[in-house]
Order: C-alpha cells, then structure tokens, then sequence
C-alpha cells in the first residue's frame, strides 16, 4: 500500500521545482516504490518459501538492469542470486559485490508499527518517532532525516536498493561499469551462511573476480563515508550446569541442593573482572598493538562520551583503552541465560539446570577453535566434570560440579592491510564518491579507515574459497536498529550509499 501511494505521489511532482533536483535523489525517490516492495517480503532466513520469493524478486530487478541472473539453490530450499554484468572494456578487471536479503528474526509486537513487513516513513519528533505521510518522500529536495522502518530496510536491502538505483543512474547518463560486475545476493547470512561455501564450491567458474567488496554495516557514526579493511569472527557455544535430576521444592531442599543458577553464575563470574576484562588463561596471548598501529586506530573519529550516552552506559570495559581498540581483540559475551522460569511462571524451585548461551567474538590472531578450547580448560580448571549431555547417575555419584560445553558454529576473522592496492582503489572510489551533498551528514569527505570492525560477516567463506583481497564497505547509517525491533535507513544514507557504490563501479581497479 506504501508503495502505491507513493508511485501515484511521485507520478504527480512538478516539474516546475524552484531548483533542479540532484539526479542521485530524483533516482532515489524513482525507485522507492520498488525498494518498499522488497521491503514488504518476509525474510526471515528460517521460511525457505518467502526467501524464495525475495530470489525471484531480487533477479528479476537485476535483469531489468542488464545483468544476466540466476537462482543458486542450496539443500535448505533457500536460493541465492548470482548476477553478472560485462563491462565493454577489453580486458577491464572483475569486481564481486556481496550482500545478503534476509534478516533477522522479528517479534511483531516490539515494533512501533502494524508489520515488520509493511514500511512507514516515519521523522524524529524529540526522543521518538512519529509517522509521516508517504508522500514526504517525494518532495523536492528530499528531506534526508525522513527513515523508513521495516526488517531488513538496513540490514541489508538498503545496500540492494542503493546498487540498482546506481546501475539506473550510469544508464541515464550513457555510462557503464569500468569493471566486469559480479554480484552475490546470500539468503542465509543471518543463519552465518551455512550453504554459501557449497553453492561457491559447486559454482566456482562463475565467482572469479579481481576485488571483493562486501556492502554491509553501518558507516562510522560521523556520518563520513567508512572503508573497513576486516571484521572480528564468532564462535558459539552452550554451555549447562547441571542441579539435582528434576526441580526440587526450595523449602525442603534450599539450603541442601546446590543450586545450578548459582553455580552457573559463579562460573560465568570466573570468566572476567570487573572492568570487563577476559580472565580464561591465554585469551588474549597474541595480540599485540604497535605505536604506529595505536595511532591509525586513534584517528578514527570516534566520540566515545557520545557513544557511551546513545547506548546507556556510564564506563566502558576496560579491554582497550578506546573503542577501536576493543575491537581488536577477542570478546566473550553471554547472548542469554536460562533456569527455570521468571515473571507469573516462577516457582518456587530448586531448578534442575542453568544453561548460558556464549558467543565468543575472535580475531585473526586469536580463532574461534583455540578459544573455545581455551574456554573449556578454564572450566575444568575450576573443578568441574564435563559430561556429553546431562549426566548419568555414576557421573552424578562421582563429581560435585558438573557441566556440559556444547561448541557451535565457527566464522573466522579476516582483516587485510590497510595499505594495500585493494585498500588504496576503495579509498580512491568512495573518496570520489563522497563529495558534500544537501543530504550529507557531514561536510567532510574524507572516508573514515577502519581497521576491523566487530561484527561479522562470511568473509571467511569467500575469502577462503575464492583468495580473493577484500574491502567492506558500509552505506547504511550508524543507528540503524539492525537486529532488533524498529529497524530503519535514513533518506540521506540512502542517497550517499548510492553515490558511493556507483563510485565504486566507475572506479577502475587498478593493481
């Protein structure tokens, strides 16, 4: 419905506007309507039938632009798109776009909105967000602080969005890519890509490329464009401590039958101090930051007061002595706790069991393997029987303290240098893109350098798979809400990440 209202609004402005529109928001505003489409699909990774929809929807957009796409199942049903574009230079090198369609699971009744799936326009009114008509999204010059909200708007049908707007843009003007285009649309990146290594592997002679470049994340919190030159890995696991066989009364037992919340809290607490800091023996041997590489990560703009006011907190651990520091190295987080119930549900237990889920974020120096190994030996360290699943009445007779460690899925770090031929063409391509606009949050061109950003990505799959240097580089804005409730993109990113990626398609790759 947004989508239609919005093509009919669009259909209707003047071409008499006081001031000739900028090309890159008129094509913006052109296509919002098919962006909001896209939007409107279900993406959840888990229902294989709705991605299927965004694939169809996703490769025709594609051929409507030239490219010649195809569907690459996988044995879960959940098709990923491959496109490719030649460019009319002989002997002009290949570039290879990635980025996913699906999303994040959603809770519909979090959200300030009647779907997930159904976007508003929304604008800022003090603290909040308040719905606007659709048809500000067609006015002239475009307001960049307007957002869309809805599951993936950023994270990262955004950056889709961007790509075929740009691929619009050099048609208009009588231009083409100054590289061979490839591109690679994954269904399951919010899943951490469990068919992308087959599909690659089954489909080698279509991925050969020259550059990698991987259109995901949000630009540095300055509003400046963002180069980032590698991101942490992650390693999963869970782990359970084990009470009596089934919740015991907690007034005939409390006081005789440890309780596992307790022990598992203890546990945890062993983990880290204070300050945040990991206390598992090595976890930190390797990492190792020299004066020079200090102050490359010192120039990142970051203003740490500011960051520290828009999440909540009043101090921040004390892993590095600044935020990009932290980055650099390896994290142990606890993503969610469980034992027996809480809220109109509690009773009055002795519980059974206390299970904690971990993600451990890695970095090249320090990978998801040697840490979870590193992990488990802490837990033996502190006098704790490891069974394979809950344990058996001889293991309960002959250990005090027992637990379970169950690892899970492994991404690998990856990071290349800064200064390498690959690193110098991005930075030259989103330069030239990122001139001051209207819609700039900034009037700083410069792009921001970063060294490893903390979230991941399956540049492990790609890079092993294909050897392929690499860059990242985000468009979507800083305080995008990805991966929770109330996901949006800002109008202005919108506009910028279009000019950015259709830099980085102008740009010619040089070595």
């Amino acid at each position: 419905m947004l989508a239609a209202l919005l093509a009919l609004a669009l259909a209707g402005v003047s071409a008499t506007a006081s001031t000739a529109p900028d090309p890159v928001e008129r094509a913006v505003q052109h296509n919002l309507p098919e962006f909001l489409d896209l939007l409107a699909l279900p993406n959840v990774a888990s229902d294989a039938s709705d991605i299927q929809r965004n694939a169809v929807f996703l490769k025709s957009a594609l051929e409507r632009r030239g490219f010649r796409a195809q569907l690459l199942d996988n044995p879960a049903h959940r098709p990923l798109v491959f496109a490719q574009l030649d460019a009319p230079t002989p002997g002009a090198r290949t570039l290879l776009l990635y980025i996913h369609f699906d999303g994040q699971p959603v809770v519909p009744t979090e959200w300030q909105q009647a779907s997930p799936f159904q976007p508003v326009v929304k604008e800022r009114a003090g603290d909040a967000w308040r719905d606007v008509p659709a048809e500000r999204l067609q006015a002239t010059p475009l307001d960049p602080e307007l957002r869309i909200f809805a599951r993936g708007a950023s994270d990262d049908k955004g950056p889709i969005a961007m790509l075929l707007t740009a691929m619009d843009l050099l048609r208009a003007d009588g231009q083409a890519p100054a590289s061979n285009i490839k591109v690679i649309l994954d269904s399951e990146e919010e899943m951490s890509s469990p068919s992308l290594a087959g599909v690659v592997a089954a489909n080698s002679a279509l991925f050969g490329a020259d550059v990698l470049v991987i259109l995901d994340g949000p630009t540095h919190p300055s509003g400046r464009p963002t180069v980032v030159f590698g991101n942490r890995g992650i390693a999963q696991a869970t782990l359970t401590v084990y009470g009596p066989k089934a919740p015991l009364h907690s007034g005939h037992y409390g006081n005789y039958a440890p309780n596992p919340a307790m022990a598992l809290a203890h546990l945890l607490a062993s983990m880290k101090d204070e300050r945040g800091r990991v206390l598992v023996k090595g976890y930190y041997d390797g990492i190792h930051l020299s004066a020079a590489e200090k102050r490359l990560l010192a120039e990142t703009p970051d203003d740490e007061p500011a960051l520290r006011a828009r999440i909540g907190i009043a101090e921040a651990d004390a892993v590095g002595a600044t935020y990009q520091e932290a980055l650099q190295f390896p994290s142990l987080n606890v993503r969610g706790m469980a034992s027996a119930s809480v809220g109109a549900k509690a009773a009055n237990v002795v519980p059974s069991d206390a299970i904690a889920e971990l993600d451990l974020r890695t970095t090249p120096e320090a990978e998801g393997e040697h840490l979870l190994a590193l992990v488990r030996a802490h837990i033996l360290a502190q006098d704790y029987h490891l069974s394979e699943g809950p344990p058996s009445d001889a293991e309960r007779a002959a250990h005090a303290k027992l637990a379970s460690f169950k690892p899970g899925p492994i991404q690998r770090a990856e990071r290349q240098p800064m200064d390498s031929p690959t690193g110098r063409w991005a930075m030259r391509a989103v330069r030239a893109g990122s001139g001051a606009t209207p819609l700039s949050l900034t009037r700083n061109p410069e792009p921001v350098r970063i060294r490893m950003m903390g979230g991941t990505v399956p540049t492990d799959i790609l890079v092993g798979a294909l050897d392929l240097p690499f860059v990242m580089v985000p468009t979507v804005n800083s305080d995008n809400n990805q991966h929770a409730h109330d996901e949006n993109l800002r109008i202005g990113n919108l506009v910028s990440g279009t000019r950015t990626i259709r830099a980085l398609l102008t740009t010619p790759i040089t070595e």
